[in-house]
């Protein structure tokens, strides 16, 4: 390969993956608030080289004037995106399909919890941690540190319960916290008809790799929200085999619930 193609080859390469990037970030901040300030902020990069080829001394002096705080300003107002950008971008893929939660009561535990819930009418919205870590939302909340049962999760979330408004966080198989206070979404495209459980099960999942159970207590449905999209009015079976599909399975119990 001559050196002409070979940086013909490093330049294509080169269009391909920024073009990746800004597709990326076009995605992250699709359908939020961000995508206005994002093209204020463009606005202003086009008035910089306007002001320079036009001479414009008086916008020039006051757009090379904002120059320093520009990146300051990026990262405060696209505080949410970025962190989201970041959290996505240290999540190992690879090595999650190895590191997936196998115990193998998880998932039957969760799914009886969330059976009778529905029957007695009872609303709950419980996270799974995944990758990343929820320190910060399990210190919002009582610790518990208890084995996952259905039972324990049904008590929590019964009345006149103190915890049962806030949400139940599941780390490495274990109940961690319960009353957890978790961060509403900011997507704007939302239903008006979606309750705060499931506006703070969606916001979670914006921010984090949590998978959020919710159950509604107004309709008795299953929701589960993963990655900043929620999959709603899920019947029991579906509920098990998407748990199934997302954090794993032992043998044993795929014989069990056979």
């Amino acid at each position: 390969m001559s050196s002409f193609q070979f940086n013909l080859v490093i330049d294509i390469l080169d269009i391909v993956i920024v073009a990746y990037i800004f597709y990326r970030l076009f995605l992250l901040i699709k359908g939020t608030r961000a995508t206005q300030m994002f093209v204020g902020l463009f606005l202003l990069i086009i008035a910089s080289f306007v002001a320079q080829w036009l001479n414009l001394n008086a916008l020039n002096w006051i757009v090379s004037s904002l120059k320093t705080v520009w990146v300051i300003a990026f990262v405060i107002l696209f505080q949410p995106e970025l962190r989201k950008a970041l959290t996505l971008l240290g999540q190992n893929r690879i090595l999650g399909l190895f590191l997936k939660v196998e115990e193998s009561s998880t998932v039957s535990e969760l799914v009886k919890a969330c059976h009778q819930l529905v029957q007695k009418g009872l609303g709950a919205i419980i996270v799974l941690e995944q990758d990343v870590g929820l320190k910060n939302y399990i210190e919002t909340g009582t610790p518990i540190d208890a084995r996952i049962t259905s039972e324990l999760l049904v008590t929590v979330f019964t009345p006149p319960s103190p915890l049962h408004d806030g949400a139940v966080i599941i780390e490495k198989n274990r109940v961690v916290a319960a009353g957890c206070i978790l961060p509403l979404s900011q997507n704007p495209r939302l239903l008006k008809s979606l309750g705060t459980r499931h506006r703070a099960g969606l916001g979670l999942s914006e921010e984090t790799d949590a998978i959020v159970i919710i159950v509604s207590e107004e309709t008795q449905a299953i929701s589960l929200a993963i990655g900043g999209k929620l999959k709603r009015k899920l019947d029991i079976n579906t509920l098990r085999n998407d748990l199934v599909s997302i954090i794993g399975i032992k043998p044993e119990e795929a014989v069990a619930a056979s």
